[in-house]
């Protein structure tokens, strides 16, 4: 079996998707769990592009052990060195630096000659490599450059010291069978390719990453570059848990394997969606809530008798299996803690009191607590925002024929009390409103969803909210069993997120 090496780029293109902004907290729970998920590497950010950035990729360097922790960097002595500083102090530190090589992007992106450009890639791989072992280039719109001249500059890079060679399809541009010959021309043409590793990095612009992905590994990639739920850029990138599970469903024809760990893959998919607020199409592949489900009586009827006739995967290999906690309104904190740590949570002495305490006020209004619930409040607790604003009491008057009315009242961190009463077109509506009046918000809000966490009318629901403001979008998260207290919970979220980033001093280094 050919072993593929997984670089999981969620906290650097994934955070680019559209509305998606973490906050280093986030980012690195994120990195924790994508350790426990057994990635081969983690590509922490772009370390150049802002402080917080930069602080985010240096706390991952410092906190998380196992997988290598890398930084995008431009061919630029500024993005390099910095890229330097934030992943130093990680066990296997690595910089991932690339220019773009087709015609169009030098033409008009970069105003270089192709002579240019593959000296400023020789130049930066040298530099790169004056502070790290492990150096991956990448030729950014490869799928588009002229191929001979790929291969001259891949030659370069090779003998300027880059270790890893990675071929972008930056725009989602190529074919399956245009990638594999592609990879396979490079192995053919490229002076000392069989010393390192060609790696892949696929869009999805035409629903096409995941199959050009694998296409390129039978061309010969030994690495695949993907994020989790296939968040990114534009239509987003090849989604990790689909690759993952294609080759392990079908090693038989692709006859290769990765070290993931299959049962975090589902409570990895999870804790992405919570934290980025881009939730998971009911019919994604592997991990979307339909994935497992049976509609059809054939299909029904099928699996009930052999669940190979319309499965094709364990759901419980992925760590999908939905698990009825033994726990309860009787069970105590020890109990309770020594159930997250199974779950794979460490949280603090007042983020466990906190947890704690919720699951105790759930447990007393819900007969029973799936697994699913206990994780989502395991994770709001450990990426906690500071609250400038915390909810007291909302009360809300609404129906078919009367005026929806809100009154809310939130206490701030100095302990002084703020109420408020507007009016709307629902309880929601007329709750933010009060909200917005009461701490002065001038604010659009851009995006607003609600699932629930588990099933039952019973169930957590899970409310999304991203407010714009300032030219900068924030997203808020809270759960309730009522839908309004959930959804004012999301707003304040977002809110604090915001009153907290305009405290931030814009001085502070990493």
């Amino acid at each position: 079996m050919k072993k593929v090496r997984i670089l999981d780029t969620t906290l650097r293109d994934g955070e680019q998707s559209p509305g998606v902004s973490l906050n280093v907290q986030e980012k690195l729970e994120i990195a924790r769990q994508l350790a426990r998920l057994n990635v081969d590497v983690i590509e922490a950010g772009f370390a150049v592009a802002s402080l917080g950035d930069a602080l985010a990729v240096k706390t991952i360097a410092q906190e998380v052990k196992g997988p290598i922790i890398s930084s995008l960097a431009r061919s630029k002595e500024k993005d390099i060195d910095i890229a330097w500083e934030s992943v130093r102090f990680s066990e296997q530190p690595a910089i991932h630096t690339f220019i773009a090589t087709s015609d169009i992007h030098l033409k008009y992106k970069l105003r270089m000659s192709r002579e240019q450009a593959l000296e400023q890639a020789v130049w930066a791989v040298k530099r790169a490599r004056s502070y790290v072992d492990e150096v991956e280039f990448s030729a950014e719109d490869a799928t588009r450059s002229d191929w001979d001249y790929l291969c001259q500059v891949y030659s370069a890079v090779i003998k300027a010291g880059a270790r890893i060679l990675n071929v972008p399809d930056t725009v989602g541009y190529t074919t399956p069978e245009e990638m594999k010959a592609l990879i396979q021309h490079l192995y053919k043409h490229t002076d000392g390719i069989e010393k390192v590793i060609v790696s892949i990095h696929c869009h999805n612009d035409l629903g096409l990453a995941v199959s050009n992905s694998l296409s390129a590994m039978l061309g010969g990639a030994g690495q695949i570059e993907c994020t989790i739920n296939g968040i990114g850029e534009r239509a987003g990138n090849a989604s990790l848990e689909e690759i993952v599970m294609g080759l392990h469903v079908r090693k038989d024809f692709y006859q290769a394997e990765t070290g993931i760990n299959y049962s975090e893959i589902y409570r990895t998919s999870r804790l992405v969606s919570q934290l980025t607020g881009m939730l998971v199409q009911p019919n994604k592949a592997v991990v979307g809530q339909n994935a497992f489900a049976h509609e059809s009586g054939i299909h029904q009827d099928g699996v009930l008798k052999e669940k190979s006739t319309y499965e094709i995967m364990d759901a419980k290999l992925i760590g999908r299996e939905e698990k009825v906690l033994v726990l309860g309104k009787h069970s105590g904190r020890h109990a309770f803690n020594k159930k997250l740590e199974e779950l794979g949570y460490h949280l603090s002495e007042e983020e466990l009191n906190q947890a704690f305490e919720r699951f105790k006020d759930l447990a007393d209004q819900k007969k029973q607590i799936a697994e699913a619930d206990i994780q989502f409040i395991a994770a709001d607790e450990a990426t906690r925002t500071e609250e400038v604003y915390r909810l007291d009491f909302v009360h809300v008057c609404c129906g078919n024929n009367i005026l929806p009315t809100a009154t809310v009242r939130l206490v701030q961190e100095n302990g002084s009390t703020l109420q408020g009463v507007a009016t709307g077109v629902g309880p929601v509506d007329a709750a933010y409103k009060a909200i917005g009046q009461m701490v002065g918000l001038s604010s659009s809000l851009v995006n607003f969803t609600l699932q629930s966490i588990s099933g039952g009318t019973e169930a957590l629901g899970e409310v999304v909210v991203r407010i714009f403001t300032d030219d900068t979008v924030y997203v808020g998260r809270g759960s309730h069993q009522d839908v309004v207290v959930a959804s004012v919970i999301a707003y304040l979220s977002a809110i604090n997120k915001m009153t907290q980033q305009k405290k931030l001093n814009p001085q502070t280094q990493i």
